[in-house]
């Protein structure tokens, strides 16, 4: 099951910043944001490559972020082998370094991993900004509701033991 996570503050780490770029992992926090909802994480045959619950939220984000005067734009991934950041290719990993230089701050939204590779990325003077921690596990069941919506029912975040990698 995917990852749960919380959201963190990001626009107090990005306050007098005037740009930012939104890296979005887009299975794990739309599970989540849609979960919290209690919405579809994926209406196929409205939008068959984003999460509408996931959409609201990163538009909410952007809107948040305007209103303290930080530009932000959303590096997209739309094509399904694209959702999982850690598995990025070379050449989707080289767009983003690309892009990331134009930018004050990169705000990662996934888990440690993503934002590791966010890290390795971007240049020493880009901020990096984790706008999501993992809080666990999510524990359910999902579901493909009719005419063609996938959502997840019953869930439960299982923690992660907290063990140290040798």
């Amino acid at each position: 099951m995917p990852i749960h996570f919380e959201d963190q503050d990001v626009v107090s780490e990005v306050a007098g910043l005037r740009s930012a770029l939104i890296v979005p992992c887009n299975l794990c926090p739309a599970v989540t944001v849609a979960t919290r909802e209690n919405k579809p994480f994926m209406r196929f045959l409205r939008s068959p490559v984003k999460s509408a619950p996931f959409e609201k939220y990163l538009n909410t984000l952007q809107s948040r972020l305007s209103e303290k005067g930080v530009s932000t734009k959303v590096f997209r991934s739309t094509l399904y082998h694209q959702w999982f950041m850690c598995m990025w290719t070379s050449r989707r990993r080289k767009k983003l370094e690309k892009q990331a230089k134009n930018y004050d701050a990169v705000i990662v939204l996934g888990c440690a991993s993503a934002t590791e590779t966010v890290r390795h990325l971007v240049p020493a003077d880009v901020k990096v900004v984790e706008g999501m921690k993992t809080a666990g596990i999510m524990n359910g069941r999902m579901s493909l509701r009719l005419p063609a919506d996938l959502a997840f029912d019953d869930c439960r975040v299982v923690p992660i033991s907290q063990q140290k990698v040798a």
